[in-house]
């Protein structure tokens, strides 16, 4: 065997991986910096909480409803969209410091700047970087989906100084779609379609040829890979993803939606410490969904997919649980900072595992379709239960029914997420499979 070319010294897809980072902390920091404009936007207008939470949670349901088209668009059209997307999300944030009225928040928030987010998320991105990566696939999506969580450690803070220093609701928004607006040129010039295009194999490795010149033939398929979004639907493994994904959306966002206001008024937390265990976890975040993406490209990824699932729901108990059956040490705030402890390493690991598992089992054709559609099980999960958890607080005065109900279903998602054939479907184990078919999953 040998070589046609020398391995670059620097292969273009790191920096496909870089831009992709810098694009979830500007694009999704931005979003979520939303929870400091709450109250001084409420103030101004006379809004109630009820009111400025429903137009937070219709971007929820939008952002959902949207990632399949948007998906779709990516696997159409590729590089072109996520530009498009990330300008018109700079433009919407920005016109965010005309708010009038709380129809426009809805609007411009929940609707407009909801769908462009669709097409600059981490499923399009994650889709892409799919394609330039194959051995460190895992490692390298799981390192774009931890620019949400630095998002969230240097906007939100930078978003509460920068509101401080110009006493302006108003004039924050525009700076924060001015950092969005930043992302737009580096996407322009250092993403990139297909490495393919620049005469590239993924993971920057050499193109293998035999002895005759002819280039040796490409791993091997998947059972299930497709060019038809549609075909997913009629195969186990995107229900089984896509039903534990539900409650993956279900347990994150009644947090990032109810957690603060959780440690204060069950536990008797003051504002600032809840805000502290509630940074804690994002940062964890990051070590969490980084680490999950390199063990993924060592072991089978659905079984790490199950023990996260698993690690979150032990958290929720150790969280619940001790005030319930009379456990003083843990009921208080040591069992708070404990549950962050626990939460935070698996809150956004399953994101990367969930898209690499797609990439693996149906191919890359479609992937920005099909990713987008589980996804958008993930935001319906979330919309029903930061809903649901503001009725049951209202009805009940405590979070105790929600949190323990939210917290139980990741038992049975772990268990479907660890039934998932994935030795069967997934084309990392085909060439394995062609030399054993009886091997077992």
């Amino acid at each position: 065997m040998s070589t046609n070319a020398a391995k670059p010294a620097f292969f273009f897809g790191w920096y496909v991986v870089g831009v992709s980072l810098f694009i979830a902390l500007v694009a999704v920091g931005a979003r979520n910096s939303i929870g400091v404009f709450v109250i001084p936007m409420s103030e101004e207008f006379g809004w109630s909480r009820g009111a400025i939470s429903l137009a937070g949670g219709l971007g929820v349901l939008v952002n959902g409803l949207t990632q399949p088209f948007l998906g779709m668009l990516f696997d159409r059209r590729g590089r072109i969209s996520i530009v498009v997307s990330l300008v018109v999300v700079a433009m919407a944030t920005m016109a965010l410091s005309l708010t009038f009225h709380i129809i426009f928040l809805a609007f411009m928030f929940g609707i407009v700047a909801s769908t462009a987010l669709s097409g600059a998320s981490l499923t399009n991105t994650g889709a892409l970087l799919s394609r330039w990566f194959r051995r460190k696939r895992g490692t390298v999506i799981a390192l774009n989906a931890s620019g949400a969580s630095f998002g969230a450690i240097l906007l939100v803070p930078f978003a509460t100084y920068f509101m401080q220093a110009t006493d302006s609701w108003r004039a924050t928004w525009v700076a924060m779609g001015i950092i969005v607006l930043w992302a737009v040129p580096f996407t322009w010039v250092f993403l990139r379609d297909d490495p393919a295009r620049m005469g590239l194999q993924p993971d920057g490795d050499p193109e293998i040829a035999s002895e005759d010149g002819v280039p040796r033939a490409s791993p091997p398929n998947g059972p299930l890979e497709t060019s038809r979004w549609s075909d997913s639907l009629r195969s186990a493994p995107f229900w089984q993803m896509s039903m534990a994904y539900v409650v993956c959306g279900t347990t994150t966002f009644v947090l990032a939606f109810h957690f603060v206001a959780f440690a204060q008024e069950d536990r008797g937390i003051s504002p600032g410490l809840a805000a502290g265990i509630f940074a804690l976890m994002g940062g964890l975040n990051v070590v969490g969904s980084i680490g999950a993406g390199m063990l993924s490209d060592k072991f089978t990824r659905k079984n790490l997919l199950a023990t996260i699932y698993v690690t979150r729901g032990v958290a929720y108990m150790i969280l619940m649980v001790p005030p319930i059956v009379g456990i003083p040490v843990l009921s208080g705030e040591l069992g708070v900072w404990l549950f962050a402890a626990v939460a935070g390493v698996s809150w956004i690991a399953t994101a990367p595992l969930t898209t690499t598992l797609t990439a693996d089992v149906y191919g890359l054709r479609a992937l920005g379709t099909i990713a987008g559609l589980t996804f958008m099980f993930h935001q319906f999960g979330g919309f029903a239960m930061v809903l649901l958890a503001g009725i049951l607080k209202d009805a009940t005065g405590s979070y105790t029914i929600p949190f323990l109900f939210a917290g139980s279903l990741l038992f049975p998602a772990a268990i479907t997420a660890f039934f998932i054939k994935e030795r069967k479907y997934s084309s990392r184990y085909q060439s394995q499979l062609a030399v054993a078919p009886a091997a077992s999953d």
